[in-house]
């Protein structure tokens, strides 16, 4: 029989940039930033038994969530080592001198390529669903971000998005909002959910300048392990 891989080895194949400040992981669509109903063990909780083993730490590892993704999502989510990370991310996303790129598939095109949107969204707790309006109503949060067309296949659209803001499924519900839900969305608007349950958008890149080393940084992850996804990703390198 083949030895199942261990905890560490799995997020170890998933790390996309380690220092002694930063940990930044390729979260697959599977998992979970934060505890909920499922019970499954967070992400964050998952690095932690992998810093423990890696690095034979003794007592309670430390560990700071800067951003979170939908669970459904994939893509980029950075974890601070130590406290100085932790409160100068914490700072940078605060002061939003951070990019923040999504691909994004959706079966519809979009009528203008390019786009800059800027609206309100509430959030409904009983649905887990966030609403959009052109104008700002009591409890609605202004959402912002660019986005644009940057390849096709023969029924899907791939989109680029970057992120202003970063509210309750924004990205989700604003291209909706211009007739273009994301593959797999049900909640907002697809036909049908993917087959793992995921939704099709992917948290491609993050750039800053990095917390202690003062250096320009760009950590870019690599889409999932799945047909179309990898056919996007590779038009989009051979045009480079």
């Amino acid at each position: 029989m083949s030895k199942l891989p261990s905890i560490t080895d799995v997020i170890a194949k998933q790390i996309i940039y380690e220092d002694n400040h930063l940990i930044i992981l390729n979260k697959l669509s599977s998992q979970i930033i934060q505890g909920d109903k499922t019970g499954d063990i967070p992400l964050g909780e998952l690095v932690k038994i992998y810093l423990k083993e890696t690095y034979n730490k003794p007592g309670e590892v430390f560990l700071s969530v800067i951003h979170r993704l939908d669970r459904p999502v994939s893509g980029v989510v950075i974890f601070a080592k130590t406290d100085k990370a932790m409160t100068r991310m914490a700072h940078i996303f605060q002061k939003r001198e951070i990019k923040k790129v999504y691909w994004a598939i959706s079966r519809n095109k979009p009528k203008q390529e390019y786009g800059h949107l800027i609206n309100f969204l509430k959030k409904n707790e009983q649905q887990n669903k966030s609403y959009v309006y052109d104008k700002e109503i009591p409890g609605s949060h202004r959402a912002e971000l660019k986005y644009q067309l940057i390849d096709s296949s023969d029924s899907y659209y791939l989109i680029e998005v970057e992120l202003m803001t970063g509210k309750h499924h924004q990205i989700r519900a604003q291209l909706a909002s211009i007739g273009c839900p994301l593959k797999g969305d049900v909640k907002y608007g697809a036909l049908r959910p993917n087959r793992d349950i995921s939704i099709s958008l992917h948290a491609r890149s993050v750039s800053f300048i990095h917390p202690i080393k003062k250096e320009n940084f760009i950590v870019i992850a690599p889409v999932p392990e799945e047909t179309l996804w990898q056919h996007f990703e590779k038009n989009i390198e051979k045009r480079k």
